[in-house]
């Protein structure tokens, strides 16, 4: 049985009930004024692994995730621009879908963008208001205020007094009752986008939009929330703070997930430092399945640090994985068995134990290892094994395999040529022809049954 840690009772425990069917699942979208990191990069592909896997054992996942698509930084960075806030938002909104689609992230059932939801927002802002747990700013907003709700600050572990490192955006207000209250609903500023509303013509805070699309979609309370371990405090804390607030109904979410930050070289990302690696700039250098190997061999709660030689290990272990399954695929058209054998049954029950334990990848990718080594099992068997956990993990790598057989007419007339000359000990015209093949991206092994080639995978 699938067993998570939660971060909110801080300890593993199922994430649903044994018999339920349907999965609700939300996670935090990019605030989309600016390309995205690998570290954003590291959420979104771990939750795209999880919802895949979910879907795989039979779940009906309904995978929201929101858009922040009105916030300040959206507004600095359009006013540098000299562009419309909207227009500067649907710029990075297409942005972060063609980033996704690049990494193979698919697994999103929909997505929401906030200023779509302004009657929710506002609906949920005038509960907390009639409820007691908002007041109003003359001239800069309605705020929630921490100190009505006596069980803030129970995922973070903070009190109302530890809260005072809690500003955040459009937060920051002398005349906020406690120092770790934060923005509801921001009134109009000249200059600035602002939608009419029952409360005073405004736009909304950042935590508010979370909780009014998830009550949209899914009601006042569903199964998973996921996001980057810096969303834990104040964003996830004030997401349950509001919707428990104004629905009265505890817990507002069963199971939080927080995925661990991710460092450069050891340090916190920055554009000053020099070691912000968007999401292009890792595309532009390395394949895709590079990124979601070194974000899956490592346990999703970790911390995670990116460096040349993370990507020069993770280029390694993918092409030692690819040569065992090459192998196994080759071994299988000779296999005189044609069967999988039922000694194939525990590397599964292995492989799905450890995805169970808090979901292990790194555990899980090294039994992948070692089952593709096991003597004792038959080709077909590795091979239908490897085939089943590369789905799950959405690797690729046997889908890859099919794509390498392609070998043009003429390339396969040099290799002939090639093997003729090795035949003949013609050794400086072999070496030329096996020089001029790799660097059109092939691979040549030679044995002793002969020479083969295909085509290089990464």
């Amino acid at each position: 049985m699938l067993s998570l840690y939660n971060s909110l009772t801080r300890r593993e425990e199922p994430p649903f009930d044994p018999d339920q069917n349907n999965v609700r699942l939300f996670v935090c979208g990019p605030t989309v004024y600016d390309y995205l990191h690998i570290g954003n990069a590291r959420t979104y592909i771990f939750f795209d692994f999880f919802a895949k896997l979910l879907r795989a054992r039979g779940y009906d996942v309904n995978y929201l995730q929101n858009i922040t698509d009105i916030d300040d930084k959206i507004i600095k960075r359009a006013g540098e621009e000299h562009i419309e806030p909207s227009k500067l938002a649907e710029r990075f909104t297409e942005a972060y879908f063609e980033d996704m689609k690049a990494l193979g992230v698919t697994a999103v059932s929909e997505y929401a963008n906030a200023t779509d939801f302004i009657a929710q927002i506002v609906a949920q802002v005038t509960r907390l208001i009639d409820r007691g747990f908002a007041y109003k700013i003359d001239g800069d907003g309605w705020y929630f205020d921490i100190a009505k709700d006596e069980s803030y600050g129970k995922l973070s572990g903070r009190t109302v007094a530890q809260a005072e490192d809690g500003v955040s955006r459009i937060d920051e207000a002398v005349n906020k009752r406690n120092k770790g209250d934060f923005c509801l609903w921001k009134f109009s500023v000249e200059g600035e986008p602002s939608w009419p509303s029952t409360i005073g013509a405004g736009r909304p805070g950042w935590h508010i939009e979370d909780t009014a699309i998830s009550e949209f979609y899914f009601g006042p309370q569903y199964e998973i929330h996921g996001g980057g371990v810096d969303l834990k405090f104040p964003h996830h804390e004030a997401e349950i703070a509001q919707q428990e607030s104004a629905s009265g109904l505890v817990p507002f979410v069963r199971t939080w997930m927080h995925v661990g930050a991710l460092t450069v070289d050891g340090k916190k990302m920055s554009k000053s430092v020099g070691n912000f690696v968007t999401i292009r700039d890792f595309l532009a250098e390395h394949p895709a399945i590079v990124l979601r190997w070194i974000v899956l061999s490592h346990h999703y709660r970790s911390p995670l640090d990116y460096s040349e030689r993370a990507v020069a290990q993770a280029v390694s272990e993918i092409e030692n994985l690819y040569n065992l399954s090459l192998q196994a695929r080759e071994e299988k058209k000779n296999d005189p068995q044609n069967s999988i054998r039922g000694d194939a049954l525990p590397w599964k029950e292995k492989f799905d134990a450890a995805l169970d334990d808090d979901l292990n990848t790194p555990k899980a990718i090294s039994i992948i290892f070692e089952m593709l080594k096991d003597k004792q099992l038959t080709a077909h068997s590795k091979f239908a094994l490897m085939d089943s956990f590369d789905e799950l993990l959405g690797m690729n790598i046997v889908q890859i395999l099919g794509q390498t057989d392609a070998i043009s007419e003429k390339d396969l007339k040099k290799f002939e040529e090639y093997k003729a000359h090795r035949a003949n000990k013609q050794f400086i015209q072999s070496d030329a022809l096996r020089k001029e093949l790799e660097g059109l991206g092939y691979v040549i092994k030679d044995s002793a049954e002969g020479s083969t080639i295909t085509k290089k995978f990464l």
